[in-house]
C-alpha cells in the first residue's frame, strides 16, 4: 500500500471519507459501518461504545439510538463527541470530532421504517443501560409489544437519530515500518 501523502488526500474531508468508505465497502470487512462513539458526561468522564453509521453527507454523520441510554443522556448534557473508524484490514483509521445534534423526527421515522420488524420491536422493549431481571423478562416484553403493534410499529418517543457535525477530521494510514 502506498504511503499516505498530503498530496493524495482530497482537500474536502467529506470527499476523502467517501473515497475511503467506498473502498471499505468493497473489501471483506464484516461491519464496515461500525464506529466507536466517544462521549463524556457533564463532569468530563468519558465513555465509548460501538455504533453503526447510518448515513453521511456534507452536513454530518448519522447514527440512531435510544435517547435514554447512557450515550443519549451524555449527548443531551454535553453535545460533543468523537467518532473513530478503524479498518484494520486496510490499515486505515479516521477520527471525526464535533458537535452533535438530534435529527428531526422525520429523519428518525424514515430510518426507523427501514429497520427489520424485530429491531423495531426491540427499540420499544430494550431499556438500554438499565439492569434487567433476566432474559425471560425481555422475551416476555417482546411478545407483548409484538402482539400490541402487529405490523404497524410507531417510532418510540425515546428513540431517534443524532448527527455529528464535524469540526475536525484525522485520516491515518498504517505501514509496515509504522512511519
Amino acid at each position: 500500500m502506498e504511503p499516505l501523502k498530503k498530496s493524495s488526500l482530497d482537500k474536502n474531508p467529506f470527499k476523502q471519507f467517501e473515497s475511503w468508505y467506498q473502498e471499505i465497502l468493497k473489501s471483506d470487512i464484516k461491519e464496515p459501518a461500525a464506529m466507536t462513539l466517544a462521549t463524556a458526561d457533564k463532569s468530563g468522564a468519558p465513555s465509548a461504545r460501538t455504533v453503526l453509521l447510518k448515513g453521511f453527507d456534507g452536513n454530518g454523520f448519522l447514527f440512531f439510538t435510544n435517547y435514554e441510554s447512557r450515550k443519549g443522556k451524555e449527548l443531551k448534557e454535553n453535545p460533543v463527541a468523537e467518532l473513530l473508524f478503524y479498518w484494520m484490514n486496510l490499515q486505515r483509521q479516521v477520527r471525526i470530532s464535533g458537535k452533535v445534534e438530534k435529527t428531526n423526527k422525520e429523519v428518525s421515522e424514515k430510518y426507523f421504517k427501514t429497520r427489520p420488524f424485530e429491531s423495531r420491536i426491540s427499540a420499544w422493549v430494550s431499556k438500554q443501560s438499565e439492569i434487567i431481571p433476566n432474559r425471560e423478562y425481555l422475551e416476555k416484553k417482546f411478545a407483548e409489544y409484538e402482539k400490541k403493534f402487529k405490523d404497524n410499529i410507531p417510532l418510540p418517543p425515546n428513540w431517534g437519530g443524532f448527527r455529528l457535525i464535524p469540526e475536525q477530521f484525522e485520516f491515518w494510514q498504517g505501514r509496515e515500518s509504522r512511519l
